[in-house]
């Protein structure tokens, strides 16, 4: 029997009988204080004061005179009926857009409301739909349904995002409903794509059949599966509560409903969640040794699998605290790296995932939103104080954190062998847009070929499960649309600076951004790469760059060697010195700079790092290494490249003595001074462009 709330005396939920009132919002308590559980039935009548839902857990915190401020969203998510009212009314009206608290609940069904920011005179309201893929992982069916969609209800092109799911846009609120319905039908879902839970899990996107990728991949996907809420209001809302069921691991129930611990709220429809879900978004990344093509450190929880000599995986090292958003001009919000935390063995990750969950759950602040990510809690307590409370969920001590190798970043772009026979492709696309010739082409092979996808944290899509026999024309096909690609591995024809870009959308749709930069990014790589050539780059030559439309970080740009932050129309805050395999903050380095100005900072940074830097050290580690003092001062007094002195002004000699000795050693070997010394400064020439010397 479905139980329905009462939400105080003006907002109603009319699903049915019996009715139970929820109080207001006292703070979070102890399961064990909870007098009346949810799936009781208890009349009005028999309520008292003292015996009124809590959104709760434990451990028992005591109680306070005063009630604790919260956030308007709180108290929107408190009031919802588990996430369901009043979205589920607001859908159904004739306006174009829904109220203000249907529009934070729509978050955690998938969706963001959104309006055209380029037109004047009123607001063209629709809606960008994420699903949600742990791992990348897409069907053939549900790939197809998706390319149909944004033909049919959408804006006609699909977008990759950095969490390896796919967006929507432009929906109009008339086929919600609709799009929704589809994608669930084929086995799709954008359940807890937004919102306050634990988004999309990331892990490595390349299908390789090896035992610590497989082992990733399909911890991430009970990772996702052991987070996603279970009270039903996503399919109440969507498909009139018709059930969807897939398979889940044992294991994954198990975890879930496991809380001797004091981790779970005790018959509840979300044993983990409860009424109020978490302080604001979660992410999770798991991943393996050396493969960073997740940036495992910008998570709330980064995962690595551990395996023993003979690649049998053995349990898991756990990161903890990252996250890229922040607010312009305050010093209080940063982005941050997470920092290990510790082992446990494989057996036990579910448990340490909920642990950890819990105790932002039960810790994080939800007065203040802009505070409201893990990585403050544990900025603030430290990460000592953080295992302790960790522990005492998951019920162990944490073993130490096991040694690692370095990081590298991986494309997984080009032709691979996956190692049952079949191969995969990795296929670039710029600022992860698929439209238009790309779009055809792309299913076309999808189609006719029954293929699997995967997608990237980098925006990028790999072909999955491709036999030898389809190689050739599957190449046929992609080149026409000019999606280029080597025989082998590596990819072609794209510009070295694009192939580790990203940006976010932002304008014309999202609603936070300040500047352009999906829009943007284009030109501004072209302009980059002008300027490449006109400081002596070579073309293979590449630096990280990432931009946003705003200072909340989707695109990551605080992990980039140049990252481009919009602060205002037009204008950018520059950050430099992320490293190359993402494993580096970068740093705030000038603010406000206009765009149709950003070759005044390139030109000197770029002219200066080809001259001054170590052998193979990159653009990151330069500007790290020189420092911003140093930089700014080359950046103030940058007047353009030097100009070359001809052949003719050369100087050799600046005295006597030297030019004496020089002529005396070459004249043992029948040459002038000027002659040996020209040919020792080619060889040392030579010896630095093939890295010999420092």
């Amino acid at each position: 029997m479905t139980t329905t709330t009462t939400f105080g005396a003006t907002n109603t939920a009319v699903l049915g009988e019996p009715k139970v009132q929820i109080g207001r919002y006292q703070g979070l308590r102890s399961a064990n204080s909870l007098c009346l559980t949810r799936s009781r039935q208890v009349p009005l009548s028999s309520v008292s004061s003292s015996s009124l839902i809590r959104a709760v857990a434990t451990p028992p915190k005591a109680e306070t005179a005063t009630e604790t401020k919260r956030s308007k969203v709180e108290i929107f998510k408190e009031q919802s009926n588990f996430i369901r009212y009043p979205l589920n009314e607001e859908i159904l009206t004739d306006a174009p857009n829904i109220n203000e608290a249907a529009t934070q609940l729509i978050k955690f069904h998938g969706s963001y409301q959104q309006y055209n920011r380029d037109e004047r005179g009123g607001r063209s309201y629709s809606f960008m739909l994420r699903t949600k893929n742990p791992c990348g992982k897409v069907s053939n069916q549900l790939y197809l349904t998706m390319d149909d969609l944004a033909d049919q209800f959408g804006i006609g092109t699909l977008r990759l995002t950095t969490r390896q799911t796919f967006q929507l846009h432009g929906v109009l609120k008339k086929d919600l409903k609709t799009v929704m319905s589809s994608i669930i039908r084929s086995m799709g879902s954008t359940l807890g794509a937004c919102g306050d839970l634990n988004r999309n899990v990331l892990a490595p996107p390349a299908p390789i059949q090896r035992k610590d990728y497989l082992c990733a991949q399909q911890t991430a996907e009970n990772i996702a599966a052991l987070l996603t809420p279970q009270s039903g209001f996503y399919y109440d809302v969507w498909v009139d509560g018709e059930k969807f069921l897939t398979a889940e691991s044992p294991e994954v129930t198990k975890a879930r409903n496991d809380n001797s611990h004091g981790t779970n709220f005790p018959d509840s429809p979300e044993p983990i969640y409860g009424t109020q879900f978490l302080p604001r978004k979660f992410k999770v990344a798991v991943t393996v040794p050396t493969d960073n093509s997740v940036d495992i450190l910008t998570n709330d929880i980064g995962v690595v699998v551990v395996s023993d000599d003979n690649g049998e995986p053995q349990g898991f090292n756990l990161y903890v605290g990252g996250g890229m958003g922040r607010t312009h001009r305050m010093e209080s919000t940063f982005p941050r790296l997470a920092e290990p935390l510790g082992y446990v063995p494989k057996e036990d990750i579910l448990y340490a995932i909920k642990a950890i969950v819990v105790t932002q759950r039960e810790n994080g602040r939800r007065d203040d939103r802009r505070y409201s990510r893990m990585k403050y809690l544990i900025s603030s307590w430290g990460i000592e104080k953080f295992r302790s409370v960790v522990e005492q969920y998951y019920g162990k001590k944490f073993e130490p954190f096991r040694e690692l190798p370095e990081w590298e970043f991986k494309s997984h772009l080009g032709w691979h062998k996956q190692g049952d026979g079949s191969y995969y492709c990795g296929l670039h696309v710029d600022n992860g847009r698929i439209g238009g010739v790309m779009k055809q082409a792309l299913r076309e092979v999808i189609e006719k070929y029954n293929l699997s996808i995967r997608l990237t944290p980098n925006q990028n899509i790999i072909l999955c499960d491709i036999r030898s026999a389809w190689k050739r024309p599957i190449t046929t096909v992609l080149a026409k649309a000019g999606l280029l690609l080597q025989l082998w591995q590596h990819p072609r024809f794209v510009d070295p600076l694009n192939l580790t870009a990203m940006a976010c959308p932002a304008f014309p749709l999202c609603p936070l951004a300040i500047t352009e930069a999906e829009r943007g990014i284009p030109d501004i790589l072209k302009r980059v790469r002008a300027v490449f050539e006109k400081v002596g780059l070579k073309y293979n030559e590449s630096v990280v760059i990432r931009i946003t439309g705003c200072p909340n970080g989707c695109a990551r740009p605080y992990m980039a060697e140049l990252g481009l932050v919009g602060d205002g129309p037009n204008s950018y805050q520059i950050w430099l010195g992320g490293t190359s395999n993402q494993t580096s903050l970068a740093k705030s380095f000038m603010n406000k700079v206009k765009v149709q100005d950003l070759e005044k900072v390139f030109e000197p940074l770029f002219y200066y790092w080809k001259r001054k830097r170590q052998s193979k050290e990159s653009f990151g580690n330069f500007t790290n290494r020189l420092g911003f003092e140093k930089l700014q001062e080359l950046v103030d007094k940058w007047e353009g490249p030097e100009a070359s002195p001809t052949r003719y002004n050369l100087k050799l000699f600046a005295d006597k003595e030297t030019y004496e000795a020089v002529d005396e050693l070459a004249k043992l070997q029948n040459k002038n001074a000027h002659q040996l010394a020209m040919e020792v400064i080619r060889n040392f020439v030579a010896s630095q462009h093939n890295g010999k010397s420092q």
